[in-house]
């Protein structure tokens, strides 16, 4: 399992969310300054600074129950509701459309193409935001610094944990099925033609070396038509990505329409590390952090200023209650309610713990952003 998985993972569902919601926005005509405040809101509070600056850190990646509760304040981060129902909705097509991205990439670095180009789209949503956009420039360095050289191999234990994150997840979306891409029971139909990575050769030919130098070849037949990739995509901040795996797939008009699978109605819930039941205390510390450190999630509106808004996932009411009524249990859990008053005196309980337990060192250098406990009280 890698420790470099988390970020990927938390940009490129934001991104994906990103998408919808401004598609939704749209469709149910919601007023432009409205639309924009809340595209605003919510992209200003997940590239927070010090909240990224945790997230680079090595760290395992969170639980299915932690990362939903997470988006799930994410979503609420503006005037913008939405209710349970839509809720999931959002987080299925999220889920989905990123685990199609991470099957199809060619190369397992492309996985940051797909991440670099949720960024582009993000930066075309803030342009007129030069303080948002400063936060969105500070996370493609930190992609560029912590990923531009990582090894082949590294890349591949990233997306080995990517899609063992997305095991057991099989939510038939409408736009994937009407493409032919997905399968009836929620699974991807992989094409076994078309492009092959960058720097590969064509498949059909046999080379025999002798002396480290080729001595002949020979040709074989083969089922597919594969064409070779002329250009390799860029990681920098800005250039050509090449893929378009990780672009808006909404641009287009069409409902973004979400299915449960078959396994999933009959109570075939994802595993998951975080007991709905007894929440671990490690993953409820977890969950803590991160909303400490995302600033905004969570707080109310200035009901004077900004009126709150609903929009919905749905075409129509039949189709939202239909939802109700099948609604998977892995989408049951407890909600953690974080109560900060109590955050300075709990952080200072835990540091005395802590402080008991430490083991002195000599010599080495500390910094107040090191120490997660004293990161919170900054923060408060």
């Amino acid at each position: 399992m890698s420790l470099r998985t988390l970020p990927l993972l938390f940009i490129n569902l934001g991104g994906e969310m990103l998408y919808i919601l401004d598609q939704r926005l749209r469709a149910q005509n919601i007023p432009g300054d409205k639309s924009k405040k809340v595209m605003h809101d919510i992209i200003g509070t997940m590239f927070n600074k010090r909240f990224m600056d945790e997230l680079f850190k090595p760290q395992e990646a969170y639980s299915k129950k932690a990362m939903r509760t997470v988006f799930d304040r994410l979503a609420h981060a503006s005037i913008m509701r939405l209710n349970t129902a839509s809720m999931d909705k959002l987080y299925d097509l999220m889920t989905m459309a990123f685990k199609y991205q991470v099957s199809l990439c060619l190369r397992p670095s492309d996985l940051l193409l797909v991440t670099f180009n949720h960024m582009d789209a993000i930066r075309v949503f803030v342009e007129d935001s030069p303080t948002i956009k400063s936060q969105v420039d500070n996370v493609y360095r930190l992609l560029i610094q912590h990923y531009a050289s990582l090894p082949a191999g590294e890349f591949q234990i990233i997306r080995q944990t990517l899609l063992e994150f997305f095991q057991d997840m099989h939510i038939r979306v409408s736009i994937f099925l009407k493409d032919k891409v997905q399968n009836s029971n929620g699974r991807f139909a992989l094409h076994t033609s078309g492009p092959v990575p960058y720097g590969s050769d064509i498949p059909g030919t046999i080379r025999y070396f002798t002396d480290g130098r080729s001595s002949k070849s020979s040709d074989f037949s083969v089922t597919g038509k594969y064409v070779a990739s002329l250009r390799e995509g860029s990681f920098e901040a800005k250039g050509d990505r090449v893929t378009k795996l990780g672009t808006n797939m909404y641009n287009v008009s069409r409902p973004v329409e979400t299915q449960i699978a078959s396994d999933a109605l009959k109570g075939v819930a994802a595993s998951s590390d975080v007991d709905s039941s007894n929440p671990n205390p490690l993953a409820k510390a977890e969950l803590n952090l991160l909303a400490h450190l995302m600033g905004n999630i969570g707080t109310t509106p200035d009901k004077k200023k900004d009126k709150a808004f609903r929009i919905n996932l749905f075409q129509n009411d039949d189709e939202e209650e239909q939802h109700a009524v099948t609604r998977p249990a892995q989408y049951d859990f407890k909600v953690i309610n974080i109560d900060f008053s109590k955050l300075k005196k709990g952080s200072d309980e835990l540091s005395k713990i802590m402080g008991d337990l430490a083991i002195p060192e000599t010599g080495a250098a500390s910094s107040k952003g090191d120490d997660l406990l004293e990161l919170m009280d900054s923060a408060s």
